[in-house]
């Protein structure tokens, strides 16, 4: 391998290019510890990467992501308030009345399988 001839994709016609040439792996995906397993790897850090610094995807408010799996998974009000502890909690949070906080991310992330980072939203930046 020539590692001098590596580097990410420049262009769009080339995310085409690489897209083209995933596509076939999804449908038979290669066996772990091939060339070809090796090389759909690298297609895919490269087409994420390329994603990544040309479409980026902006971070959901923490209670967008929370209606959104309520409807996702038809979870009401009340089992909002099931998992908080509180209907002050659930509609304060719900209606923007307040940020959510610490405890609640982790109540909400391991009952309804919601990951943290989703739930974190730009309160991390």
């Amino acid at each position: 391998m020539d590692i001098a001839t590596i580097r990410t994709l420049a262009n769009d016609a080339e995310y085409r290019t690489a897209l083209a040439a995933i596509r076939p792996y999804f449908e038979s995906e290669p066996e772990e510890g091939t060339p070809e397993a090796a090389h759909f790897d690298a297609l895919a850090l490269l087409i994420e990467e390329y994603e990544d610094r040309n479409y980026p995807m902006p971070k959901a408010a923490p209670v967008d992501v929370i209606k959104a799996v309520m409807v996702a998974k038809h979870l009401t009000r009340d089992d909002l308030i099931e998992v908080l502890g509180s209907k002050s909690r659930a509609s304060d949070l719900l209606n923007g009345r307040r940020e959510i906080n610490l405890d609640q991310i982790k109540k909400i992330s391991r009952a309804w399988n919601i990951p943290v980072a989703a739930l974190i939203g730009d309160l991390a930046a």
